[in-house]
């Protein structure tokens, strides 16, 4: 059986924008509440599923415009149009802030609890636009994963299974909205574990149910950390 050990992250939890940055957003305002400053409805997920496992839960509420704590330090979008303008030395105050203190967080988080567990499944929840450059996402929820990693491929497949068996309407894709070995945390952690070790998932909702009912995307979540539960008993993984 194996012995697993869970953590949960968020990295587009919020839209805050520190003091000492709100004059760098001065004409951008009106891009915070959009998909580009966060992810609706992600740090809800995040936080129900690190109860419902008992999992760390490591999460961002600054606004991904300030730094985007998902991407590279050598990613074009790592800083927004906001950020951009900003000096050398005030990038690299926000990246000492912010960026290199979660990602240090979230690293020493899994190489402990690989030192314990067998290996670790590290969740990272996002949340999409119903709607991208004109063009409608075609899923409900999206499961994104490393195809050449048979552990994340195999717990992927067994997660799409289970969510369709609790709710045959939700369309369920993999490595969609954006494919599963794009720039990103889960790309970052498969570089420096194995494996064998280390299971990196990102899961995406489409934001159309968050903005529906309180009822509705209550039952969503439900039935995404249901189906996960599920996919991952040990009789399965």
């Amino acid at each position: 059986m194996k012995n697993d050990s869970f953590i949960i992250t968020c990295e587009h939890g919020g839209n805050r924008i520190p003091s000492r940055y709100r004059s760098l957003f001065d004409g951008h305002e009106a891009l915070l509440p959009t998909h580009r400053g966060y992810d609706a409805g992600a740090l809800r997920l995040a936080r129900e599923m690190a109860g419902a496992l008992h999992a760390p839960l490591y999460v961002s509420t600054v606004s991904r415009l300030l730094i985007d704590l998902n991407r590279s330090l050598i990613h074009p979008q790592l800083y927004s149009e906001a950020t951009r303008k900003a000096s050398k030395a005030v990038q690299q105050e926000i990246w000492q802030r912010y960026y290199l203190p979660y990602r240090t967080k979230i690293e020493t988080q899994i190489r402990q609890a690989i030192g314990c567990s067998d290996r670790v499944i590290h969740v990272s929840c996002h949340s999409f636009t119903p709607e991208l450059d004109g063009k409608v996402r075609d899923a409900d929820i999206g499961l994104l994963y490393d195809p050449g990693r048979p552990h994340e491929r195999d717990a992927c497949h067994r997660w799409r299974a289970s969510l369709k068996e609790l709710d045959g309407s939700l369309r369920v894709r993999l490595n969609y909205p954006y494919a599963g070995k794009s720039d990103g945390i889960t790309s970052a952690m498969r570089r420096r574990f194995s494996a064998d070790r280390y299971v990196g998932i990102e899961v995406e909702i489409n934001q159309r149910h968050v903005l529906e009912s309180a009822r509705h995307w209550r039952d969503v979540r439900r039935i995404v950390i249901d189906g996960f539960e599920l996919a991952m008993a040990p009789e399965y993984a």
